[in-house]
């Protein structure tokens, strides 16, 4: 079942281990095909060096195991929650990196400080909210969701693909799961200079919001011009 998907989300999560942003089980990477309305997603608690594409979960959108041997990863719920409100991104990353977990749990969403973080997020990197008690009683994991989706109201996802879960770590998401790997990639490494920016200046000064806008628009706008043809 999906067997070119399953390659492609195996792939993705080796990928996210090998650019050095997860060890050990420490994160995971899904991906979609929309029209069967099927997701693929790493399996629960395997490692890395460990793993093969029959490993890989299908899942679907009421996450239901509908193929393969192993449980799925954990966060699975959270995954789908991305998937049935963001209709145009197919593939989601969860990591522990170290660098954007520091400003998760300092529940602290990365203001767009530079142009690296403009080439691929048209603003801040935001944070969530807290879980309440009474939501992670209810449903930890899909209510990470919720509190995902309660962010970026009045937001683009596809403008800001990129996401801190207080307290917890990062999510990234992308038109394809290499996509939403690149993107997690991204994030650790936009984070890390965040945070050797505040340690330099002891502030977080902004970029110009028109320097922002020039750098997004050249990648991502209707008429970008950034790359070959």
């Amino acid at each position: 079942m999906l067997k070119a998907l399953r390659e492609a989300v195996l792939e993705a999560n080796l990928e996210l281990n090998r650019r050095g942003v997860v060890i050990y089980t420490w994160g995971n990477v899904s991906g979609i095909d929309r029209e069967a309305g099927l997701v693929v997603i790493k399996p629960s608690g395997v490692s890395y060096d460990a793993m093969c594409a029959d490993d890989m979960v299908v899942v679907n959108l009421e996450n239901e195991v509908v193929w393969g041997e192993k449980k799925p990863s954990s966060d699975t719920r959270t995954h789908t929650a991305l998937y049935r409100a963001f209709p145009r991104i197919g593939g989601v990353v969860h990591t522990h990196s170290p660098h954007a977990v520091g400003w998760a749990q300092a529940r602290m969403e990365i203001p767009c400080l530079g142009t690296t973080q403009a080439d691929y997020c048209s603003g801040p990197i935001p944070c969530t909210e807290p879980l309440t008690p009474e939501q992670v009683e209810r449903d930890y994991e899909g209510e990470t969701g919720v509190n995902i989706l309660r962010a970026f109201e009045g937001r683009d996802p596809m403008a800001q693909p990129m996401v801190l879960l207080a307290g917890h770590g990062p999510f990234a998401w992308g038109k394809t799961p290499d996509d939403a790997v690149h993107n997690a990639v991204v994030l650790e490494k936009c984070a890390e200079m965040a945070t050797i920016t505040r340690m330099a200046c002891g502030g977080l000064p902004p970029l110009e919001d028109y320097v922002l806008d020039y750098h997004y628009q050249r990648k991502h706008g209707a008429n970008a011009w950034y790359g070959q043809k």
